[in-house]
């Protein structure tokens, strides 16, 4: 027997449909990398997505066609989102902080057909032009005045916008993501309109972004990056103000917060420490968010507080481009009131909880099958699945998920009891000395704890007695001194004696991947010869 309910396509043109329908009037604010600004409403951005795909099929674009993109945060950026997809086509976000190598792989790999692209990233399309061989057309977002180049207004306005989205099926592509590829290639991940619409369902939450009609979001994650963590569209379910800046300079964020009187940001752990930055250095106060999302990496316990002393909501989150991303998101638990505000700061340095819809287990880093409980002290290999988890790379021909749907994620962590979830390092950086475990992760975050240090990687080196030791690269702060003693000295009271660094080594810089995360693979390359000593 069959139930009696109407069918309905979860296609994400619903999504920008209501928001139209339902929010038309509710504004959007672009601050251009030049430092003016536009604004429109989601009734405008839907006129102009309904143009852009009059637009694409004039160029003979259709179903499955991959429509890229090489652009920051702005509204014509999120009118392409809509408009890509509206003519059935895939939108591919292109991480334009990728190598040239990278960015030659991946264009070419999701054989796309359209390029939009800023006037910022010019030199980059005239550098790889030649190497992307199935891009046909190319349109600039912002082209400068007298510039012959085609621009994206140009473009669009030579169409009415009198037509309708493509009809697709709730199954059917929508979007492609590569990873940063931090071991071979990127890869592709593919998502369907399904999968995105459920996952715009779960930001919605008031334990992920809790977004209400009151909610005015400026996002500084790029929308390039793991699908600007599904923001543009769950924005659109509740029609959120969205307040973009083409630059990511703290005080032109600053500003446009306190002006735009922004409820809700999100971004990485640097963007926050920019930001703190920039209040101290002009005695400002911190804006008057309700709340901050923070992922990409782990948060240190210092940046946390500061926000929660501000009143800020902090929602710690983890995820990846392979979970959409959304995995786990920080909210206050059933008892948060009952907590003492260092208890609530222990709670939000976890990564929070899985929502509905995201299963969690950990399994032996061993064996990498056991599963493990979840007693808070059992750490394992992290495995996930859900809908809106990958189960195919895109072109692959092999899963990247198990028969029965458990992704591995590359993590390693803790599950708590009430479910919580609490990462402590990657599979591929954990440190195994004399055969037990070493997050190189805690220590990371306890280092950064220190006056003196701007930033600190963690990494196991060989040792001839214990296999692997941890040595700390830091990188001291403009104008601070320490030695390695004053970080031992640090370290010591906060982490087990037996998991203090062999060694502390100062260095310049620390290499960081395209999405702006500490590359290990290339600290190691840059070391290949150290070694310690068998009585260290």
């Amino acid at each position: 027997m069959l139930g009696a309910m109407q069918d309905w396509n979860m296609v994400v043109s619903h999504l920008i449909d209501h928001a139209a329908r339902e929010h038309g009037a509710r504004e959007h604010v672009t601050r251009w990398a030049d430092g003016t600004e536009t604004r429109t409403d989601w009734a405008g951005i839907r006129r102009d997505a309904l143009k852009m795909t009059q637009a694409l099929r004039r160029l003979g674009i259709g179903k499955g066609d991959r429509i890229a993109t090489l652009a920051m945060n702005h509204s014509r950026h999120l009118v392409s989102w809509y408009g890509a997809v509206g003519v059935g086509g895939v939108l591919h976000t292109v991480n334009p902080r990728l190598f040239d190598d990278q960015l030659d792989y991946i264009v070419n790999h999701a054989e796309d057909r359209v390029l939009l692209y800023d006037v910022a990233f010019q030199p980059i399309v005239d550098r790889m032009r030649s190497q992307w061989k199935t891009v046909e057309h190319y349109i600039c977002y912002d082209p400068p005045a007298g510039s012959d180049v085609l621009g994206f207004e140009d473009w669009i306005g030579a169409e009415d916008g009198d037509t309708q989205w493509t009809q697709v099926a709730e199954r059917d592509p929508c979007m492609l993501c590569y990873t940063s590829g931090t071991t071979g290639n990127p890869k592709g991940v593919l998502y369907e309109h399904r999968s995105t619409v459920l996952h715009a369902w779960t930001g919605l939450q008031p334990m992920a972004f809790d977004f209400d009609t009151q909610s005015v979001m400026l996002p500084v994650v790029p929308m390039f990056h793991a699908a600007s963590w599904g923001l543009p569209w769950a924005g659109a379910m509740t029609g959120v103000k969205f307040v973009y800046s083409a630059v990511n300079e703290p005080k032109v964020l600053c500003d446009l917060m306190d002006r735009e009187g922004v409820t809700h940001s999100a971004g990485v752990p640097t963007v926050w420490l920019a930001m703190f930055q920039h209040v101290d250095a002009e005695k400002r106060e911190l804006p008057k968010l309700k709340q901050a999302v923070i992922g990409g990496s782990a948060a240190p316990r210092f940046m946390i507080e500061r926000l929660m002393k501000a009143g800020i909501r902090v929602a710690h989150a983890w995820g990846m481009t392979e979970t959409s991303p959304i995995g786990t998101v920080g909210a206050p638990t059933h008892d948060w009131d009952a907590k003492t505000f260092e208890q609530q700061v222990d709670m939000v340095q976890m990564q929070g909880r899985p929502t509905f819809g995201v299963e969690l287990r950990t399994v032996s880093l061993d064996d990498m099958e056991t599963e493990l409980p979840r007693d808070g002290k059992s750490s394992g290999a992290l495995q996930i699945r859900g809908p809106w988890i990958i189960k195919r790379y895109f072109k692959a021909e092999e899963d990247a998920a198990r028969p029965d749907g458990w992704f591995d994620t590359g993590d390693v962590g803790i599950i708590h009891p009430d479910g919580t979830l609490q990462l402590t390092d990657r599979t591929k950086d954990v440190i195994k000395s004399g055969g037990e475990w070493i997050s190189s992760v805690e220590l990371e975050n306890a280092a950064v704890g220190h006056p003196a240090v701007a930033e600190a990687a963690a990494v196991g080196m060989p040792h001839p007695r214990w296999d692997e030791r941890p040595v700390l690269f830091v990188v001291r702060k403009a104008g601070a001194d320490c030695c390695a003693q004053d970080i031992i000295d640090h370290l010591t009271p906060q982490v087990a004696k037996w998991w203090l660094p062999d060694a502390v080594e100062f260095v310049d810089d620390i290499p960081h991947t395209a999405t702006g995360k500490i590359s290990k693979k290339d600290l190691r390359a840059r070391f290949a010869d150290y070694r310690l000593e068998a009585d260290a």
